[in-house]
C-alpha cells in the first residue's frame, strides 16, 4: 500500500453538491476536468431516489475529495435533467473531462457502484504522483522524492513517473539511484524527456567529480590495496553524495581486513550508515554486509 497524503476530510459541501443553472458551467462541466463527477439525477417524491442518495452520500466523503457528488432536483432543475436525456429515476451519470463515461438508471448495490467508480477513479500511484507535483512546486523535494518512490515501485512501467522520480533524485545530488531508475527505463520510451533527464544527470555528475576526487581514484588506481587512500576516496565519495561507491569501496577493504587502518575504515562505514535514513534501501543492505563480516 502506498503512504500518502493524509489530508483533513473535507466538508461534506466539497463532497457532495446541489446542481442548478448557475453552478451547472462550474460544478459539472469544469469540475469534471479535475476529478471524477457523480451526477445523481433524483426527485423528492421517487422513493428508490432516497434509497439510493445515501449510499451515493457515503461513498462520495468515504473518497476523500476523489469524486464529487453533484445532486440534480430534477422537478427544480428540468432544463439540466432534459440535457442529459433522463427518462427515468433515479439516473446516474459518471463525468469526466466534460463528458459521461459511465452511468446507470435504478437502485443499484453498493458494491456493484463502488466498482464502478474505480474503473474511473485514479490509482494510488496517479494520486501519489499528482502530490509530488504538489510538492514540488511548494519546493519541498524529500516529500516529492518519497512520493514518486512510491508511485514508481507500484507502477515500474510508467516511464514519466520513472523520469520524474530520476530528476528529483538528481536535484537531491542522488546520482547513483537516478542512474539506476534511468537504466531501467526501457528503450521504447528514450523520447525528449528522456534524453533531457540523462543529460542533466550526466552533467550533475561531471561537475560533484572534483579534480581532489579524479586525483584520489588515480592513486588508488596506482595502488588499490592501500586501505588510508580507500578511506580517504569513500569520504569524498560520500561527500559528493555517491553514497553507494563509497560503501562499496569501504566494503571492499573490509572484507580483507575487517580492522583496516586501526578501525577507521569500520567506524567510517558506520558513521555512513548511521547517516541514512531507514527508507534509503542503501542502510539496509550494507548493514546486512557489514553484519555478515562481523558476525
Amino acid at each position: 500500500m502506498i503512504e500518502l497524503d493524509n489530508p483533513a476530510t473535507p466538508s461534506a459541501s466539497n463532497n457532495i453538491v446541489e446542481v442548478t443553472q448557475d453552478n451547472f458551467q462550474q460544478t459539472i462541466l469544469e469540475e469534471s476536468q479535475k476529478r471524477l463527477v457523480v451526477v445523481d439525477f433524483w426527485a423528492d417524491w421517487c422513493a428508490p431516489c432516497k434509497a439510493l442518495m445515501p449510499v451515493l452520500e457515503k461513498l462520495a466523503n468515504e473518497y476523500n475529495g476523489q469524486l464529487l457528488l453533484a445532486k440534480v432536483n430534477c422537478d427544480e432543475q428540468q432544463t439540466i435533467a432534459a440535457q442529459f436525456g433522463v427518462r427515468s429515476l433515479p439516473t446516474v451519470a459518471l463525468m469526466k473531462n466534460g463528458q459521461p463515461v459511465d452511468g446507470f438508471m435504478g437502485v443499484q448495490p453498493e458494491s456493484e457502484i463502488r466498482e464502478m467508480l474505480e474503473k474511473h477513479l485514479p490509482k494510488e500511484y496517479e494520486i501519489a504522483y499528482q502530490q509530488a507535483q504538489e510538492k514540488l512546486a511548494e519546493g519541498d523535494l524529500d516529500s516529492a522524492c518519497a512520493l514518486l518512490n512510491a508511485a514508481h515501485l507500484a507502477e515500474p512501467k510508467r516511464s514519466d513517473i520513472a523520469l520524474a522520480f530520476a530528476d528529483v533524485l538528481i536535484e537531491l545530488a542522488n546520482f547513483e539511484a537516478a542512474q539506476a531508475v534511468i537504466d531501467a527505463i526501457p528503450m521504447q520510451d528514450h523520447d525528449a524527456q528522456y534524453n533531457q533527464v540523462k543529460a542533466k544527470l550526466e552533467l550533475a555528475a561531471d561537475a560533484a567529480d572534483s579534480p581532489e576526487l579524479k586525483l584520489l581514484e588515480e592513486k588508488l588506481s596506482a595502488s588499490p590495496e592501500n586501505a588510508t587512500l580507500a578511506l580517504e576516496l569513500a569520504v569524498q565519495y560520500n561527500q559528493a553524495n555517491r553514497t553507494e561507491e563509497a560503501l562499496e569501496l569501504l566494503l571492499s577493504h573490509l572484507r580483507k581486513d575487517i580492522n583496516a587502518s586501526d578501525g577507521e575504515l569500520k567506524k567510517t562505514m558506520t558513521d555512513i550508515l548511521s547517516s541514512l535514513t531507514n527508507a534509503d534501501a542503501l542502510k539496509a543492505k550494507y548493514q546486512r554486509k557489514l553484519y555478515t563480516l562481523l558476525y
